[in-house]
């Protein structure tokens, strides 16, 4: 069988333009490589320039491997006029046919400006470095259109990308290695699963620090990223989107030596509420662990959505129905741990076995019920006098809130003790490894996006 040489294999070599095509291997891995040249015209994208970008995609999709696009451009060639724009829409309509096909993974290393910048939000993934700006409109036309003067970083730096955009899933000082490091969690393409990656840490380790990290007092935080840390193999833990609506927790890890996508509340932040930007993140994770073969694993503690009239205006329901959508229709391996809370509409979109998931697991102090103690009393005994109102709530908590009335009901499959986690993920998910399903016939779905 043909293999590709160690250096790197030029396409269309001979087309004189700012982006270079290359195949390349990346920690033994052909991948297919598009970069702009940065010192050439800023960077700026030609009408052959897009059609590189276009050719470097169809190409991927061809070999079925991964998809680098590695960009720092000034936008689109001004002197070529409408060509150009048609140039890079044409590499867009290329790059929007990866999706769920293979992975696209954009490193971000200087400026990406105007049309171009668009592509960054096809990727599924973009790695930025310290350096890289983004934005459609720049602080002239920012200026000129509303009178605000702003600087080339807060209007579209890396700050502002991996905090409040969510453009930017992972910041890294060589963005190079960052692409190496998630691509090393991912398969070449969607028929594949993860790479496995052999370890000695022992899949029934047990883990009996998970027995206290949550405070036993109901209110305090913990950081769940300790709980996620502990479950994957030798600890490590890709967090995507780490300052991104950190109320929740996507990263990567392994399992046995296998990739998992795991989804999580942080108590830490907005007590593990959800908002509309946190739904987006967690649907956009799951939508891209399901596309490409990644078990899920979701760990729950949240009171329930983020009440607010802002947040309603916006469109929370909207955007609360995005979570539901992309674990509703996930066909990988689901598995759910109820850690403390799970409380009300949260609760049924943080993949409960109302949504389907494979198996819902909860620890003994889990609390699994339409809200809190106070607020039920308020609703159940709203007219009940003060003095009896601890007395109440102390009898709500016993009867309701535990994981015995969800338990009873099939909702959730078992309670574990919490220095099982691992042990029993790792053996949920060698069980779960031939799950399949089949899928409806249709051009595709219309979600709540």
């Amino acid at each position: 069988m043909a293999t590709v040489p160690s250096v790197p294999l030029g396409v269309r070599a001979g087309v004189d333009g700012t982006v270079q095509v290359v195949l390349h291997r990346f920690d033994g891995r052909v991948v297919v490589v598009a970069r702009t040249a940065s010192d050439r015209r800023r960077g700026a994208l030609a009408r052959r320039d897009g059609e590189s970008l276009a050719q470097a995609a169809r190409l991927a999709v061809q070999l079925r491997t991964p998809l680098v696009l590695e960009l720092a451009s000034s936008g689109a060639d001004v002197s070529e006029g409408v060509d150009a724009l048609h140039g890079w829409g044409g590499a867009a309509a290329a790059v929007a046919a990866c999706s769920g096909v293979v992975p696209v993974v954009a490193a971000v290393t200087g400026p990406v400006i105007s049309g171009p910048a668009l592509l960054l939000g096809l990727a599924d993934l973009v790695v930025m470095s310290a350096s890289a700006v983004a934005f459609v409109s720049g602080p002239s036309m920012v200026a000129e259109f509303t009178g605000v003067r702003v600087g080339l970083e807060t209007l579209g730096g890396v700050g502002v990308h991996a905090a409040a955009s969510g453009l930017c899933t992972l910041q890294a000082e060589d963005p190079r290695a960052g692409v190496a490091e998630l691509l090393g969690f991912l398969p070449s393409h969607t028929d594949e699963e993860g790479p496995f990656v052999p370890t000695v840490d022992p899949v029934d380790r047990a883990v009996p620090e998970l027995r206290s990290v949550v405070p036993a007092r109901g209110s305090a935080s913990y950081d769940v990223r300790d709980v996620a840390r502990t479950v994957v193999d030798d600890e490590v833990l890709c967090e995507l989107w780490a300052r991104w609506a950190p109320q929740m927790v996507t990263a990567l890890g392994r399992v046995a030596g296998r990739s998992v996508g795991i989804v999580a509340n942080q108590p830490r932040s907005l007590a593990g509420t959800l908002d509309i930007v946190a739904s987006q993140k967690a649907a956009r994770f799951v939508r891209f662990c399901d596309a490409f073969n990644l078990p899920i694993v979701t760990l729950v503690d949240t009171p329930g959505f983020l009440p607010g009239k802002d947040l309603e205006w916006r469109g929370m329901i909207r955007h609360g129905a995005e979570l539901a959508f992309a674990y509703a229709e996930a066909t990988v391996p689901r598995i759910c741990f109820i850690l403390r809370k799970a409380f009300g509409g949260a609760y049924i979109v943080m993949d409960s076995k109302g949504l389907g998931n494979d198996l819902c697991l909860a620890w003994p102090g889990a609390e699994v019920a339409v809200m809190g103690a106070p607020g039920a009393v308020q609703i159940l005994h709203r007219r009940s006098a003060p003095e009896d109102r601890a007395r109440l709530e102390d009898e709500y908590t016993d009867r309701y809130l535990t994981p015995w009335p969800a338990s009873e009901r099939g909702f959730v499959d078992g309670v574990i003790d919490p220095a099982a986690t691992r042990t029993t993920l790792a053996r949920a998910l060698a069980a779960l490894s031939s799950k399949r399903e089949s899928l409806a016939g249709r051009k595709h779905d219309v979600g709540p996006l």
